[in-house]
């Protein structure tokens, strides 16, 4: 069953990258030739001016354009458009894949609640607990900054890298005010506690919002390490390919289906964001080239030399692609 949720989560992601696609893709008016949800020999399919197909294997999928990759001169053909019409119809993949991570994290917290600033829980022999702060209180200022999320709380105390803080907090109407120093833990700083969950439609939406734009903040800084080789561990044990993430969606799916909710979402931000990397073969790689084409006073690229182009790019990320499952593979073994 397990299989069959990972398959599912994929087909679904990945069903979400291409639709944006083909929707602006119609929407400017472009000739699509075939909108397919997974790969290889087709199992079914329906042709009216566009072939809706199912295929094999259900890894991936495409929509296949009018003069996307070779020139035509047909007025409906994709090269033949505006660079504005163009660069949406690439843009549109990513940007669906973004807006599914939110929209996958709404029923997330709406199950387990949005944080908020009042305290849930203080730890035993924690810096809270030794200044004088229990549960109830909220947080209501940290160094005269005014504390409207937890995710506020949290940034401060990072960036106090264990330095003393003022925290002003309130219970009954009556306020008071500590100084501790923050203690780090699992690489973080931190004083004890915990927040207090509501579970609030609303509230919901917006942890969706915040929380999708702090992992892709995240997600640059790691990309950030990638390429500048500063990345804890090395790239072999930070990155998973398809059999490590496989692997990762077995494991969420036998926590529940929340935890398996919460995966996708994270998986469908890094394929948004990853495909918009100004890599040869990604999504971004082409939006590149749009931008070079319009630096050119709209002086088309030659096809051919950015088919070329293209093809190299997918080589180098299929290499990509055989190491990272190498180390998905010895990860398993010794396992």
């Amino acid at each position: 069953m397990t299989i069959i949720a990972a398959i599912l989560l994929f087909g679904i992601i990945v069903f979400i990258h291409e639709l944006g696609h083909f929707l602006l893709a119609k929407k400017s008016g472009i000739k699509v030739h075939e909108f397919a949800i997974g790969m290889g020999p087709k199992l079914f399919s329906i042709k009216k001016d566009t072939e809706y197909s199912i295929r094999l294997l259900p890894l991936g999928g495409f929509i296949s354009m009018e003069g996307e990759d070779e020139s035509s001169n047909d007025p409906r053909s994709f090269g033949n458009k505006s660079i504005l019409q163009r660069a949406s119809v690439i843009f549109a993949g990513p940007f669906f894949n973004i807006i599914l991570a939110i929209i996958l994290l709404i029923p997330v917290f709406l199950y387990m609640g949005s944080p908020t600033t009042t305290l849930n829980k203080v730890l035993d022999n924690g810096p809270a607990q030794r200044a004088g702060i229990v549960a109830g209180d909220t947080i209501t200022k940290i160094n005269n900054q005014e504390v409207k999320t937890w995710q506020t709380v949290i940034n401060t105390l990072n960036k106090s890298k264990g330095k003393e803080v003022n925290i002003i907090l309130t219970k009954d109407g009556k306020e008071k005010s500590v100084n501790l120093k923050p203690e780090i833990k699992d690489g973080r700083y931190s004083i004890g506690i915990e927040t207090k969950m509501k579970k609030d439609f609303f509230a919901s939406i917006t942890s969706a919002f915040k929380t999708t734009a702090n992992i892709t903040v995240q997600m640059f800084k790691f990309l950030g390490q990638l390429v500048t080789g500063t990345l804890p561990g090395g790239i072999g044990n930070s990155v998973a390919g398809p059999i490590g993430v496989v692997g990762l969606v077995s494991d969420a799916a036998k926590t529940g289906i929340i935890n398996l909710i919460s995966l996708g979402s994270l998986i469908s931000l890094n394929l948004g964001i990853f495909n918009l990397l100004p890599i040869p073969a990604l999504d971004g790689g082409r939006l590149f080239l749009l931008a070079v084409e319009a630096i050119r006073g709209g002086k088309k690229i030659d096809p051919n030399k950015e088919a070329m182009v293209n093809l190299v790019g997918f080589g180098a990320l299929m290499l990509f692609m055989v190491f990272i499952t190498y180390k998905d593979i010895l990860r398993l073994v010794n396992k």
